[in-house]
């Protein structure tokens, strides 16, 4: 078989990225269930614990369907981006068994006692404990600021010499504000700091931190990337190689927030439809947003797509399309919230996203339960919030659920 012509397009590379000759002409990658691998004899074992021969050793530092998983995620997010040297993006991605698990590898492999994180003040709530109260017990402190002034942004890092790194979530949780990720890394990278994104709401389908030189991209995988709410899992990807083979990987060892073969699988299989699950949650989304901004019982619907949005400009400036999440008020605050989801009759009460059904959550009570309600109100996440990951459902049949559940 001759040289391989370049794939062109998402949905080629979420098929083909990974291709490999598996075991027994399988035509899908196999699950290996195994927490460990032999070797042929001991000098084998030696060559590949010095990293003198590729090959695997133990689950916890890399699986055959891991790599599978890594190898798509990475070619999804490099697709179309050239180096600094004109040639195509190489990353290296790890396979956590949870976003979390991949935020806090990527921050404990990055920052020390003594340094600090610059992020914006509309985070999801997991990211904010961490945040506050792991690293903050490790002796890493947190700053958080308007990312999208970026005078703040200039004005912080000077008055702040111990900022390390620059933590990004765009569009965030709940409150889908968006970050210009070019601009903030232009600033960032003028004092020489780490520039992280969370690119889980997105995915790479719509948006690719790695065009605006950033240094690290992770995504909770759970979400839209598998799409169907089958497995928890994370992804770390960076573009330095050797960090990411050093010392990255010396600490997603020690942590050990690896993920198993099946989940592995499972991701492998939902990242499959990507493209085609993406495009029918963003045109849905579209028409739901239209469709709450005209309601009498709608007070304020956060959704980049609406041109009224303070940051519709910088979505359309870095988004392929808004995307599928959104947030609203309802006017009768939070009372009127909890009617309307006990109302609900098809879409489904639940905390997450991404998943191919609709999902509606109340952050207050769930998802940023762990945040102060101080904090929470600052930064916008108020008592009425409802969040909504739009599904794939028949449009119709979302707006008749949400018609009869708000009236």
């Amino acid at each position: 078989m001759g040289e391989r012509f370049n794939l062109t397009g998402l949905s080629s590379v979420a098929l083909h990225a990974a291709d490999k000759q598996f075991g027994e002409s399988s035509h899908l990658p196999p699950i290996y269930a195994t927490s460990t691998f032999t070797f042929d004899n001991a000098e084998q074992g030696m060559r590949r614990f010095a990293g003198q021969e590729d090959g695997y050793i133990y689950t916890r530092w890399g699986n055959p369907t891991f790599t599978v998983a890594e190898e798509t995620i990475a070619a999804l997010e490099a697709f179309n981006i050239k180096d600094a040297n004109g040639k195509p993006l190489q990353l290296k991605a790890f396979l956590h068994a949870s976003g979390q698990a991949a935020m806090t590898t990527m921050f404990f492999a990055n920052l020390s006692a003594g340094d600090t994180v610059l992020s914006h003040f509309s985070l999801y709530g997991g990211t904010h404990e961490l945040l506050h109260k792991v690293l903050g017990q490790s002796g890493i402190n947190t700053v958080i600021a308007d990312l999208r002034d970026l005078n703040i942004v200039e004005d912080t890092i000077q008055k702040n010499p111990t900022i390390k790194l620059v933590h990004i979530e765009t569009p965030a949780n709940p409150t889908i504000q968006c970050v210009d990720i070019a601009a903030v890394s232009k600033i960032a990278k003028q004092h020489g700091l780490i520039v992280t994104v969370d690119n889980t709401f997105a995915t790479p389908y719509l948006q690719q931190p790695f065009l605006y030189d950033v240094d690290f991209v992770f995504h909770s995988t759970t979400k839209f990337l598998n799409g169907h709410g089958t497995a928890i899992g994370g992804v770390l990807l960076g573009k330095d190689l050797d960090l990411m083979n050093g010392k990255v990987y010396k600490w997603y060892k020690l942590l050990g927030g690896n993920s198993n073969a099946f989940d592995a699988f499972l991701l492998i299989m939902g990242m499959k439809t990507l493209e085609v699950r993406m495009d029918r949650h963003c045109s849905n989304a579209v028409a739901v947003a239209d469709y709450l901004i005209n309601n009498q019982a709608i007070a304020k619907v956060n959704y980049t797509g609406l041109a009224n949005h303070p940051d519709h400009a910088t979505a359309l400036k870095q988004m392929k399309h808004p995307g599928a999440m959104m947030s609203f008020e309802l006017k009768g605050g939070l009372e009127a919230g909890k009617r309307f989801i006990d109302r609900l009759q098809m879409c489904v009460r639940a905390v997450s996203l991404g998943t191919v059904d609709t999902l509606i959550s109340h952050p207050a009570s769930m998802s940023h339960f762990g945040v102060a309600r101080e904090q929470r109100l600052e930064y916008g996440i108020t008592d009425g919030l409802i969040r909504m990951s739009v599904g794939m459902e028949n449009i119709a049949d979302i707006l008749a659920d949400l018609e009869q559940a708000l009236h």
